[in-house]
């Protein structure tokens, strides 16, 4: 299990995370998100042992990084897909983290066969497109077939198969009862793959929980209708809040789609569309932490 406790790290005056608290547990893939400058990526560095934190702490089943005597068959790390050599190939650079951590020589074919990398196992890094520079650090996380994987942005430079085998990858993995922790700016990924998510915002969690408790379920109805004023009264008469989607289409809160079709059935009004209208995670992150900038990390 991954357990960040009260985790603080300050540079100086800048508090790059405060007080950030979640767990990851096994069997689950728990999705982290947040804009550049959130303290995500810092978060994550506290975790691989990269930076000390000023408060709190970081652990992989109740142990810091630094504490674990086996550190790569405890958690497996891809953070950066650029951290290979360039003139080594990819077989080579697996081997030399497999003897350096003490993992039998035969696991470096078994990983190149899990990530679909074999036919380039021999070919310098720099051969490599982004994709497949990806797959190999996903291959040099599972190296020691960790019971915990933590993996920022590993969907950079895929294409769009390689993102929905990245997604089954990560379900299995779950489903062997490892703990995943995944960074992604990619939102449908996101939304397809983990059981929960966590949101950062300004170094701090402003949300942690599944994406249909934290979208609120169906926010809205829509419903177009050439009666569409009329409807809206009505509808207010009711209790229900309505607004204007911005093509013609209202949108009404506080009650149910059911009932929107009753009030215009009752008030022989004619509906072109009636639907409901869920949140999106996009739409729920940029509500959470839309007093931020533009960019996601």
């Amino acid at each position: 299990m991954i357990a960040f406790e009260s985790l603080s790290k300050h540079y100086g005056s800048l508090r790059a995370v405060s007080g950030v608290s979640f767990t990851v547990e096994a069997g689950s893939v728990v999705g982290f998100l947040g804009r550049n400058g959130a303290g995500k990526s810092t978060s994550l560095r506290v975790l691989a042992g990269l930076a000390r934190p000023t408060e709190g702490s970081a652990t992989i089943d109740g142990r810091r990084y630094r504490e674990l005597s086996e550190p790569l068959r405890a958690v497996g790390f891809g953070l950066d897909a650029d951290t290979f050599h360039p003139a080594i190939s990819g077989n080579r650079q697996l081997a030399s983290l497999a003897r350096r951590g003490g993992i039998p020589h035969g696991r470096v074919k078994e990983v190149l066969d899990l990530v679909e990398l074999c036919p380039a196992a021999e070919r310098a890094v720099r051969g490599y497109s982004l994709g497949m520079r990806q797959r190999l650090l996903l291959a040099a996380a599972m190296l020691g077939d960790p019971g915990t994987l933590v993996l920022d942005e590993p969907t950079n430079g895929l294409d769009p198969q390689g993102h929905r085998w990245l997604r089954d990858f990560l379900r299995r993995r779950a489903g062997e009862g490892r703990a995943v922790l995944l960074s992604s700016h990619v939102l449908g990924d996101v939304a397809q793959t983990v059981d929960r998510v966590v949101v950062i915002s300004h170094g701090r969690v402003v949300a942690d929980g599944p994406i249909a408790e934290l979208a609120g379920g169906d926010a809205a109805v829509r419903v177009s209708s050439p009666g569409a004023a009329r409807l809206a009264e009505l509808l207010r008469a009711h209790g229900a809040t309505v607004s204007h989607d911005g093509n013609g289409a209202l949108l009404v809160t506080g009650t149910t789609r059911e009932r929107v079709g009753e009030v215009a059935a009752d008030g022989g009004i004619v509906l072109h569309e009636l639907a409901s209208q869920r949140t999106s995670l996009e739409d729920m992150f940029f509500a959470l932490s839309e007093s931020e900038g533009a960019g996601l990390r």
